[in-house]
């Protein structure tokens, strides 16, 4: 079993946590880690996500040059609630997030290739952003993206009960108990990711800085994922959209919709797809070392590629 490591459970000293003001002046939490001149690396978490959780995949990045940066999505993390309840991931729209994406993206000083990599929702609103030409990398991985949820339901009824459910009460109200989704079989822990040690590493950093958690979505969030996904799928753009992309998807996935990714991979004029069985859950990067090696490796080779 992988044991718990010190660059997980650390901010790397050279590395910097401060705050970036996004242009309506809400202040956002960001990671900065300079490399030695390979080019820059802007990774984007899933709902609810904190960058700590991928210090040790930073690490690899960094180690092959790679300047790193991210930041924690507005409403979650360490950049402030969009929720009168702390615990709730609230939005009314997500192009307030495609929005800060956008500026970051803009205002990111750094030299040589660009790349965006988003896992789960970040890699959602990384493609919207590419879509509409709000962010321009030279290379794009979507780990696990968030292009379909998985629910007990059809999409379309799933997309109509969030929407009522939003219109009966308060749309910042929490969507159900708990954190990833409502009642489920399998423990969150199988959700995410078979190894128990990285799995552990999450909560280490919520004991250390109790106010980066986050729980449920609200019905507002859960009504704008199911429809900007929705009309992600049909997007016309999608076929002329040719940045070079690597998609990373995990066939048994409990939190996405991998079928709907694979739809949109085989759209997309430019995209390769590394999947993964039933070694593999929601987190790839990281799951148990035979599969986050794997996926790793993949990215190194695809970016050796794409982005000189």
């Amino acid at each position: 079993m992988n044991t718990s490591s010190p660059i997980r459970r650390a901010i790397p000293a050279d590395a910097t946590v401060a705050h970036w003001s996004a242009p309506d002046g809400w202040q956002l939490r960001r990671f900065d880690w300079r490399g030695s001149g390979r080019g820059g690396i802007l990774f984007q978490t899933g709902r609810g996500d904190v960058f700590e959780k991928y210090l040790e995949t930073f690490a690899h990045w960094h180690a092959g040059g790679w300047s790193v940066a991210a930041f924690d999505w507005r409403g979650q993390g360490g950049s402030g609630r969009l929720s009168p309840d702390p615990h709730v991931g609230h939005a009314v729209d997500f192009t307030l997030f495609l929005g800060d994406l956008a500026a970051f993206w803009t205002q990111w000083d750094v030299a040589g290739p660009r790349v965006a990599i988003g896992h789960s929702m970040g890699g959602h609103l990384v493609l919207q952003a590419m879509l509409e030409q709000a962010i321009t990398p030279d290379a794009a991985v979507l780990v696990a993206p968030m292009l379909g949820l998985k629910a007990p339901i059809a999409p379309r009824f799933g997309e109509w009960l969030a929407c009522t459910m939003r219109d009966l009460g308060d749309p910042a109200r929490a969507a159900w108990k708990g954190n990833e989704r409502p009642v489920s079989r399998l423990k969150r822990q199988q959700l995410l990711t078979a190894d128990v040690s990285r799995y552990e590493d999450e909560q280490w950093w919520y004991d250390q800085v109790p106010e980066i958690k986050l729980g449920p979505p609200s019905w507002s969030w859960l009504a704008q994922a199911f429809a900007s996904t929705r009309r992600q799928r049909s997007d016309p753009r999608l076929l002329t959209l040719r940045t070079p992309i690597l998609m990373l998807l995990a066939d048994r996935d409990g939190l996405v919709d991998s079928r709907a990714a694979l739809e949109v991979a085989s759209r997309l004029p430019n995209a390769e797809l590394l999947r993964f069985g039933a070694e593999s859950a929601h987190e790839i990067l990281r799951e148990a070392d035979p599969v986050r090696d794997r996926a790793l490796a993949a990215i190194d080779q695809f970016l050796q590629a794409h982005a000189r």
